[in-house]
């Protein structure tokens, strides 16, 4: 039996609690990410968000705004942004659209294959860059359509220049602190 969009918001009236994304007609439950990769996502959707807001580029949302997407699936990464020509206002329940920015976070039960075919997922149904975070390793895949990943480390600077022209942020920047 496939399940629609409908189906997944019953469910969530339901199961308020639990963060669910509808995959090709079956819902997936979503587990706690964990503290350090939350904390990840934190700081990249933080990162973005002050430099996308004062230059009303358009929208920063984290993991629990959801993505109605093309091919009827609702998707939530952990951090997206939306240009403001895009999204003029934001939607009370899902945006009808991918995002042209996608951030996922590799948490401590994810597969990383996984997580890369969600973000090729997402690059086919418009995004325009996709970002994996994986803070196991502190490293940081950059996706564009059509192009070879961008590996970067700690020392490196991840941009976005096609759509967050002038922003930059330093890789070592984005995992957590150590408080010695």
């Amino acid at each position: 039996m496939s399940l629609t969009v409908e189906d997944l918001e019953k469910m969530q009236q339901q199961y308020p609690d639990y963060r669910m994304e509808l995959v090709k007609g079956n819902v997936i439950v979503m587990s706690p990410s964990g503290y350090e990769s939350d904390e990840v996502a934190a700081e990249m959707v933080s990162q973005l968000r002050n430099w996308v807001k004062p230059r009303k580029l358009g929208r920063i949302t984290a993991s629990s705004a959801g993505f109605r997407l093309p091919n009827s699936d609702l998707r939530a990464p952990d951090a997206s942004f939306v240009l403001a020509e895009r999204l003029r206002r934001s939607p009370k329940s899902f945006a009808q659209l991918a995002p042209d920015l996608t951030v996922e976070v590799k948490s401590p039960s994810d597969n990383l294959e996984d997580i890369r075919a969600k973000i090729q997922e997402f690059l086919s149904l418009g995004t325009k860059v996709g970002i994996l975070l994986n803070p196991d390793a502190q490293i940081v895949e950059v996706y564009n359509v059509g192009k070879e990943v961008i590996v970067l480390h700690n020392g490196d600077v991840l941009t976005v220049p096609e759509l967050l022209p002038g922003w930059e942020v330093a890789v070592s920047d984005l995992w957590p602190v150590e408080f010695d």
